[in-house]
């Protein structure tokens, strides 16, 4: 039964970090971001893949995710 809606709630997105240590904490911010049901941070693609709770609005979201990640890495950045 699948109606596309899994794949709205699932987003890519690109992100500019320097280190693996500094992806990980990116990581866990956003973890701890409420709008968020998981996400993983790929170092060595630059990539953050995040899924969202269901009725969340991904844009609003996003923008907490990254108050957070520059609240423990303050020169990373995530291309929303």
């Amino acid at each position: 039964m699948s109606s596309g809606k899994d794949d709205e709630m699932k987003k890519t997105y690109k992100i500019d970090v320097d280190c693996a240590n500094c992806a990980n904490k990116m990581e866990l911010a956003a973890q701890k971001t409420d709008g968020v049901k998981s996400v993983v941070v790929n170092f060595m693609t630059l990539k953050m893949k995040v899924e969202f709770e269901e009725g969340a609005d991904p844009a609003a979201v996003m923008a907490e995710v990254l108050r957070n990640c520059k609240k423990v890495e303050s020169d990373c950045e995530i291309f929303i």
